[in-house]
């Protein structure tokens, strides 16, 4: 996620008196997602401070507890905020193939792309949640769960359809296959941002579309 440079402003992002605020609001919020996000992937949660995400921000620092009561409350919302994102851009993906004549395990092959296509332009995010997953102790833990909860649901729901109409075998454990799904793709997807970056978006799509066809799918190898 880029931080967008902005004046450094008070309760508000400098918008001219008298414009709609929830526009305002959004964009305010927007901007400390982004500065949130990276500060914390540099230097971890504990170590980075209100201060410093207001700075970044481009906003004064009673800006941020405006929109969010404490540094917990901003971290929460900025994972919500992430994975819906992901499962939106997910639920797109999936429609838009099958709307276009696309069988079901085509329409996973594209929830694929269109996750590595977040994940490549949010990398920070996708370090803060992974990162989160092996944490118990946190308070936004119920939140995390609801989130990927949501995330699931979208793989899920496609893993029924195709079960439903042949294209995956019925004995498919659902639940499992779709975090192995979006897990497949998290970590595919960091790996390769992290240590083999020269590689394209369609190389690591074609890897994973192989995988995808040669395990889950109902030809020669397949369930």
């Amino acid at each position: 996620m880029s931080v967008l440079a902005s004046p450094r402003d008070g309760a508000g992002d400098g918008a001219a008196p008298g414009a709609d605020p929830a526009p305002r609001r959004a964009s305010t919020r927007r901007r400390l997602f982004d500065a949130a996000v990276v500060l914390i992937a540099e230097q971890g949660f504990s170590a980075t401070t209100v201060d410093e995400i207001a700075d970044r921000a481009g906003v004064a620092k009673g800006t941020v507890y405006y929109n969010f009561a404490s540094k917990n409350v901003l971290y929460e919302e900025l994972l919500r905020d992430g994975m819906d994102l992901l499962s939106g851009s997910l639920r797109r993906a999936a429609d838009a193939t099958v709307a276009a004549g696309g069988t079901r395990v085509d329409a996973l092959d594209a929830m694929i792309r269109a996750g590595l296509d977040f994940i490549a332009g949010s990398p920070a995010l996708m370090q803060l949640y992974v990162a989160e997953l092996w944490r118990t102790n946190r308070t936004w833990r119920a939140t995390l769960t609801s989130v990927r909860g949501r995330a699931l649901t979208v793989v899920e729901s496609v893993l029924r359809d195709a079960v439903a109409a042949g294209e995956l075998s019925a004995e498919l454990d659902i639940s499992l296959t779709a975090s192995a799904l979006l897990g497949m793709v998290l970590v595919a997807a960091l790996d390769w941002q992290s240590f083999q970056p020269d590689r394209s978006v369609e190389d690591v799509h074609a890897a994973l579309s192989r995988l995808l066809h040669g395990r889950v799918g109902t030809g020669p190898g397949g369930c």
